[in-house]
């Protein structure tokens, strides 16, 4: 685990995830965005626009799997989870001061005071890191429920939003932009409790915390067939065994019959988008390459 986080912090194609269903951060750099490693030698990124800090995710429990999206669009993640009986609770539905952010990606942040926004979240808290006079704006917003007036002012408070499960965080720079480190608070989905969508096959007893998500094979410019390969590995390894049978059949062209569940039948859609990507697919070098 520690050799496959390695080589995707070093690939700018990698987007990372951080948090729960309806609230969370979004890590992504651009190729020649200046970044450096956080303040004492954790593993993660920090960038001008935000940061990501992977202390202790190789001791979470590995999850691949694919979604099938609308027509021949699919996705793909790696997702970390942690047992359920291991996080802790959805903190008190309201604004609270927890003090100087010890944590922080850069040292020098390290006096910035956090504020737990209370959102009923058991994956993640989200944060706001505020400093100087913003300091007091958000002591006065204590003891109350976060509401969408306070997300719209947090961009012009200087507001840094963290999204953090123990010592691992994903920091956005507020006010966010795309591509970039991004954070989203959707009231309507927090409220429903669910721990991921119903599309992400996560086995019970299991809530991801963190997702990779590896460069995807469809491009601009053809179906990278290395890209392919690499996210494969990670199903063969850390993928539903009996999943990862099935597609190998549908990918092989052999008449298989697909079990009547919604895991069993989004795999049949991908296997079968990927066959015909495969089938007419060329290196992103322009060779064309045998299906």
């Amino acid at each position: 685990m520690r050799r496959v986080l390695h080589r995707a912090l070093a690939d700018p194609a990698a987007t990372w995830s951080l948090g729960g269903f309806g609230a969370g951060a979004t890590f992504r750099r651009d190729p020649d965005e200046p970044v450096e490693e956080p303040a004492g030698g954790r593993p993660g990124l920090v960038t001008p626009r935000g940061a990501l800090v992977l202390a202790e995710a190789e001791t979470l429990v590995p999850v691949a799997y694919e979604t099938a999206l609308g027509g021949d669009s699919w996705s793909h993640a790696l997702a970390l989870c942690r047992p359920l009986g291991l996080l802790p609770p959805c903190p008190a539905p309201r604004v609270s001061e927890i003090g100087p952010d010890a944590e922080a990606a850069r040292s020098e942040d390290r006096d910035g005071v956090l504020f737990c926004l209370g959102l009923p979240l058991r994956q993640a808290r989200f944060l706001a890191r505020v400093r100087g006079k913003v300091v007091r704006a958000m002591r006065a917003a204590c003891g109350r429920p976060a509401d969408a007036a306070l997300w719209s002012a947090l961009p012009g408070l200087g507001a840094v939003l963290v999204a953090a499960q123990g010592r691992a965080r994903i920091e956005v720079v507020l006010p966010d932009a795309h591509p970039g480190p991004r954070a989203h608070w959707f009231d309507k989905l927090l409220r429903q409790g669910r721990l991921h969508a119903a599309t992400a096959p996560i086995p019970p007893g299991l809530a991801p915390v963190i997702h990779l998500h590896p460069p995807h094979p469809l491009t601009e410019d053809g179906y990278d067939r290395e890209r392919h390969a690499a996210f494969q590995a990670l199903l063969a390894r850390w993928g539903d065994p009996a999943l990862g049978a099935l597609k190998a059949g549908l990918l092989a062209g052999e008449a298989v019959t697909v079990p009547e569940t919604r895991a069993a039948r989004t795999l049949a859609r991908v296997a079968r988008a990927q066959r015909r990507c495969l089938a007419q697919s060329r290196d992103v070098r322009g060779i064309a390459m045998p299906p």
